[in-house]
């Protein structure tokens, strides 16, 4: 929807003009699963895909937002007292943010907010995060609070952790903020520094949604992540970033199972994402084939969080690409999407392929997003 469009039904809701647009994109991470909270690397890219709120400060202090996705629920509260939760998922975003920027020190005014968002839901297209730094760079626009980009972003990582209670890293929110049309980011999880890599114009962004349910998908999540901190503990480091895969081979037998394959994954995927930022400067599409394939193998089988409907998409584009094109899953795992790379001429063939066996095969439909890396967090007046 265009802003001109927004604009309107924000004026038809509140009875007044917007102050200013803040819009922040979802993103897809190339390589680099599960290591952001280790303090490890990460190789992920904003998308066009966008998350969108029209704002204006109030005179009082209450928060009044309306969701166009959501076109029966409002969500209301001020910013005044203690931010709890609320009734409304999607709202509970909102006060997260308002909960960590008042609990930093900030002073708040209320606000009228309208948010539209394409960033597709339930995919691991971190729709979440895309929302939490636009409503934060709305805040930060509106209270002049002077935030740069790495503190907005830390500040949405807060929000998710400290009030939503997902135990997720910076990597969404970081790149949410700074990403930059037509380039990944290699992201530094432990200095916050961060890389711009180019992607080759002729390697394409095929991004597959599995629509398989996900469930119970924060209690793992947050599982997998305590297994990494107790196999880091001992090892005797603060994160899995200060060790090394003999250093784990040593210790095995002190840990459980699960604390083993969990570093292991995390130790080797650290190493894939620095392999694979040097393939895709050299344009090289075997050895992201190499790597992707591994990284996909080693979030199945060590930290296991695919599903068939995820496996089988690789299968797929596997498949059909043959020598031509990376594949593996990507995001939160449980469900939710994959990640290919391929040649403009191979689109079709993946498409082709996803429609006529997935279906088939696991009784859902996939949707096929063919995507290019777009640009961070923009808010302008209005």
């Amino acid at each position: 929807m265009n802003v001109n469009t927004l604009a309107e039904k924000f004026t038809d809701i509140y009875s007044i003009e917007p102050q200013g647009m803040s819009s922040a994109p979802g993103r897809v991470n190339i390589i680099g699963e599960f290591t952001d909270y280790n303090d490890g690397f990460v190789l992920p890219c904003a998308l066009e895909f966008r998350t969108v709120v029209l704002f204006r400060a109030r005179e009082d202090t209450i928060v009044n937002v309306h969701s166009l996705d959501y076109p029966t629920e409002k969500e209301s509260f001020s910013v005044a007292g203690k931010i709890t939760t609320g009734p409304s998922q999607w709202g509970n975003y909102i006060r997260a943010i308002v909960f960590v920027l008042k609990r930093a020190g900030y002073s708040l005014p209320g606000m009228d907010i309208l948010i539209d968002s394409n960033v597709p839901q339930g995919a691991g297209l971190s729709s979440s995060a895309a929302l939490e730094v636009a409503v934060c760079g709305a805040f930060n626009h509106v209270a002049d609070l002077g935030l740069t980009a790495q503190r907005i972003a830390v500040y949405g990582q807060e929000a998710e952790n400290d009030f939503m209670d997902c135990q997720c890293g910076i990597m969404d929110q970081l790149i949410s903020v700074k990403g930059d049309e037509g380039k990944a980011l290699l992201i530094d999880c432990q200095s916050l520094e961060t890389e711009t890599i180019s992607i080759p114009e002729d390697l394409m962004l095929v991004i597959i949604n599995s629509n398989y349910p996900r469930k119970l998908v924060d209690s793992e999540y947050n599982q997998r992540r305590l297994d990494c901190e107790q196999a880091a503990a001992k090892l005797g480091v603060e994160t899995l970033r200060n060790t090394t895969m003999d250093k784990l081979v040593s210790i095995a037998s002190k840990l459980t199972i699960n604390e083993l394959k969990r570093a292991r994954h995390v130790i080797s995927e650290n190493n894939r994402v620095i392999k694979a930022t040097e393939a895709l400067q050299r344009n090289d599409i075997d050895s992201l084939r190499e790597l992707m394939s591994a990284s996909h193998l080693s979030l199945k089988h060590d930290f296991e969080v695919t599903v068939p409907e995820t496996d089988g998409l690789v299968e797929i584009c596997q498949n059909v690409l043959g020598d031509k094109g990376a594949v593996r899953m990507t995001g939160g795992g449980f469900g939710g999407a994959i990640v290919c790379l391929c040649r403009s001429e191979d689109v079709l063939k993946v498409k082709s392929a996803v429609d006529e066996n997935y279906e088939k095969q696991f009784n859902l439909k996939a949707d096929v997003y063919v995507c290019k890396a777009g640009d961070g967090l923009k808010v302008i007046s209005l």
